[in-house]
């Protein structure tokens, strides 16, 4: 058995039979074969939850099951007014899962059109297929930037060097030989070749990294975690404060068991934040939704969230800052060369490259291929080598090897070359060398001793959006870092072009150390002649300094910097490696889309910290009310029925509006803090002044119905309150947010005036004097609330 079929694997009680001719791949009657055997790649790749986990995260929540068993009692003993927090419930759940629903159909659309599509070689011929379209056997062709989806044995190799590092966390390229056993998840970073599929489906471990890579996610965000946080602050405060209040309203008070259930009901479901939760996967949701509509496909949601937090952008220069595509401007000859032979030369250095760059593409559409010439042997590009090679027998049977690459690293530092290099370099030209060598490509240093003869001169293409993004970054006190394999000078020519001034670095002389690169970094704004390991490093060395770092790229070269960046962003036409493990993929390669996800992650985050304050503020003075009742010994004030009605007008309503809202504020960090330090006050204030309402009224009503005269006049107190905090949040006002605010108290009063729903909702204020008390109460708590904040942002600044 020939290297070739000793990577396939056999069926033991169906076994299938393997191609006749290897090289040409299976034919349409083998793959036939194999899919009538499931011998097939099948693992669907979602980018999301399934419907029914959709269904299951949003229904069987803890609060929800606390909410649930409380409701079921009150339809038992209470009127179906009382029970009304139920159905908000319902409505709330509903909303999360149309919301995330709309959120999973539009990132599976997205990851479809940035699915990628490997080569394979069927009958002889090749042709792209879906990932699940690969059988067992096939013969799957790659080349630079290709991801390796399935598990095989290499069968052609053509200067072919397999980066594993996703794999083992071996930076250094494997080299690879026919009979080498290739991984998926791992990707090619030089020359080309093709592999036997040995393992497919559910075997081969690109079954759980493309899973994983682009799994719809809620978790891993200081968002998420400080909102988890809060719950678990919450649940230890309701635990006593609840039990506290059943023991009163039902032992001590001895009251009428339903009325007592009710009210007991009343204090302990306004302490749950049930709809906090749901805001922030609503949030996201739409963010997802918005992005999706400008081609920006989100594969980890919190990837919003961190892109708005993120202080340092590293940009990679080819396909970022400029467009693939590059024209020839100039061809120099050096020492007296003939052009016409030099035009063969790289005419023919094209033709040997079966998956050109973007620099040798330009060089064939330049230099066509005169097919004089016979390539012997060739050492495909590599952005650690910098240069790629190739040997040719030439027409008139004479032998030359040739090597084009990058003329700092083929030229000594004493050639006169380099020094008009150099001035092309500062015109923000790009210049590769074509030399020729005396070497063998097999030998340790091919470009020893090889002589230069010619310059390329190329004109990369500006994005005509770059200038604009990174004004917008610098606005926002983003630092932009431009990091490139390219001559520095000629990337900081390109730099300045677009408005971002800074010394221009070569990143060879950056210290080794991560300190000094830090250094190096932090007073550096272009940097040249990176290696894929240095990219890493400098992300590494950007993080050790406490920034938040963003990598954009679209080669192979980034992949290593992309992965370990707190947020990694490839271009939707980059390599299918970078589109792994990037958080978020540009499907239209369009680098001003950035600042919409940077805005999107910064009105998640924003208009969360302020809905985050108002449900914990109801929270903070739900157990305060529930403690003050306990230790007074008296009747909770409140039934469901009020507090469904309060929350709803000063906190659920505008919540889902506020959550929604255009926010460009800058992200800050510290979430619990940030909340916590505004609610506590909040809470406090409006706890204190319900109850003092509440006790002044127990002293003022006497008789029948005193208890409902009562909590009509400590709702009104606690409704003008909430309606304070709600004013403070949403500061600063614009129109809709001030006619957001009145219609709340314009609602209410509504509730007050007609009878109907006085009745529904068992509020009717009697006499004038507590009523206005009650007002009273309210001014001086609101008067309280504007001191304490202002006292709390002085004290605590975030």
């Amino acid at each position: 058995m020939s290297h070739i079929d000793a990577g396939a694997e056999l069926d033991p009680v169906h076994p299938v039979a393997l191609p006749e001719h290897p090289s040409a791949g299976l034919t349409g009657a083998e793959v036939a074969e194999r899919v009538a055997r499931g011998q097939v790649n099948d693992v669907p790749v979602r980018s999301s939850r399934s419907l029914g986990e959709i269904v299951r995260a949003n229904v069987f929540t803890r609060f929800n099951a606390i909410i649930g068993v409380l409701w079921l009692i009150m339809l038992f003993v209470a009127p179906i007014q009382d029970s009304l927090f139920g159905f908000v419930i319902l409505a709330n759940t509903g909303i999360g899962i149309v919301q995330e629903w709309r959120a999973k159909q539009t990132l599976d659309s997205l990851a479809v059109i940035g699915e990628s599509r490997p080569t394979v070689r069927r009958d002889g011929n090749a042709t792209e297929v879906a990932t699940n379209e690969i059988v067992l056997d096939d013969l799957i062709e790659i080349g630079p930037g290709d991801k390796i989806v399935v598990d095989g044995v290499c069968a052609e190799a053509d200067g072919l060097e397999i980066d594993e590092s996703l794999l083992t966390g071996e930076a250094d390229p494997v080299v690879k030989h026919p009979g080498g056993q290739v991984m998926s998840g791992s990707f090619v970073v030089a020359g080309g070749g093709a592999f036997r599929a040995t393992k497919v489906g559910r075997e081969a471990y690109a079954a759980q990294l493309a899973e994983d890579a682009s799994r719809f996610t809620l978790v891993h965000s200081e968002l998420r975690s400080g909102i988890s946080t809060i719950l678990k602050y919450v649940t230890w405060m309701m635990v006593p404060a609840a039990i506290g209040l059943v023991v009163t309203q039902l032992v001590v008070k001895n009251d009428d068991l339903k009325d007592a259930v009710a009210r007991t009901v009343g204090g302990i479901v306004p302490m749950v934040p049930e709809g906090l939760v749901l805001l922030t996967s609503v949030a996201f949701a739409i963010g997802v939704i918005r992005l999706g509509r400008k081609q920006c496909l989100v594969q980890e949601l919190p990837a919003i969230e961190g892109l708005a937090r993120v202080d340092t952008v590293c940009l990679d220069k080819t396909g970022t800052l400029t467009e693939g595509g590059m024209d020839v401007t100039e061809l120099r000859t050096l020492d007296g060369v003939d052009e016409t032979y030099v035009r063969k030369a790289l005419g023919a250095l094209g033709e040997s490259d079966p998956r050109p760059n973007a620099s040798l593409q330009a060089i064939i559409d330049a230099c066509p291929d005169s097919e004089e010439w016979r390539c012997i042997e060739s050492l495909p590009f590599s952005s650690a080598r910098k240069y790629s090679g190739a040997a040719f027998s030439e027409g008139d049977g004479e032998a030359s090897t040739w090597l084009l690459g990058a003329p700092d690293v083929l030229l000594g530092a004493d050639d006169p070359a380099l020094a008009e290099t150099e001035r092309l370099n500062e015109q923000g030209l790009r210049v590769l060398l074509l030399a020729r060598a005396t070497r063998d490509l097999d030998d340790p240093e091919p470009a020893r001793g090889a002589r230069p003869t010619a310059l390329v001169v190329l004109e990369q293409r500006l994005r005509p959006d770059a200038a604009d993004t990174l004004r917008y970054f610098a606005e926002q006190n983003v630092r932009a870092k431009v990091i490139s394999g390219d001559n520095a000078v000629s990337v900081g020519a390109v730099a300045d072009k677009l408005g971002l001034s800074g010394t221009a670095v070569d990143a060879r002389r950056l210290p080794g150390d991560r300190e000094g690169m830090a250094g190096a970094l932090d007073e550096g704004t272009v940097f040249g002649r990176v290696t894929p390991q240095q990219k890493r490093d400098m992300v590494g060395a950007l993080q050790s300094k406490g920034h938040t770092v963003a990598m954009t790229g679209d080669g192979v070269n980034d992949v290593l910097a992309l992965k370990d960046a707190d947020i990694g962003v490839s271009m939707g036409s980059g390599s299918e490696a970078t589109r792994a493990v990037a958080q978020i993929v540009l499907l239209n390669n369009s680098f001003a889309t950035l600042p919409s996800v940077v805005a999107e992650g910064r009105r998640v985050i924003g208009n969360i910290t302020r809905v985050a304050t108002l449900f914990l503020v109801k929270t903070v003075y739900s157990v305060l009310l529930a403690l003050l009742v306990v230790c007074w010994q008296v009747e909770y004030p409140f039934l469901p029925r009020h507090l469904t009605l309060l929350s709803t007008l000063t906190i659920g309503v505008p919540a889902f509006f506020l959550a929604l809202a255009p926010n460009k504020e800058r992200a800050r960090p510290h979430f619990v803090r940030t909340v916590m330090r505004y609610s506590i006050p909040g809470g406090v204030v409006a706890g204190v002044a319900t109850f003092v309402t509440y006790l002044i009224a127990r002293n003022h009503y006497a008789g029948p119905g005193s208890l409902d005269a009562e909590t009509s006049a400590a709702t009104l107190t606690l409704f003008l309150v909430s309606m304070w905090v709600l004013a403070i949040i949403a500061r600063p006002y614009t129109w809709w947010r001030l006619t957001l605010v009145a219609s709340m108290g314009v609602a209410f009063v509504f509730v007050l005036a007609v009878p109907s729903l006085q009745n529904f909702f068992a509020l009717k204020l009697i006499g004038v004097a507590m009523p206005w008390t009650a007002v009273a109460i309210a001014v001086v708590a609101a008067a309280a609330l504007e001191f304490l904040w202002k006292w709390v942002d002085r004290r605590f600044p975030v």
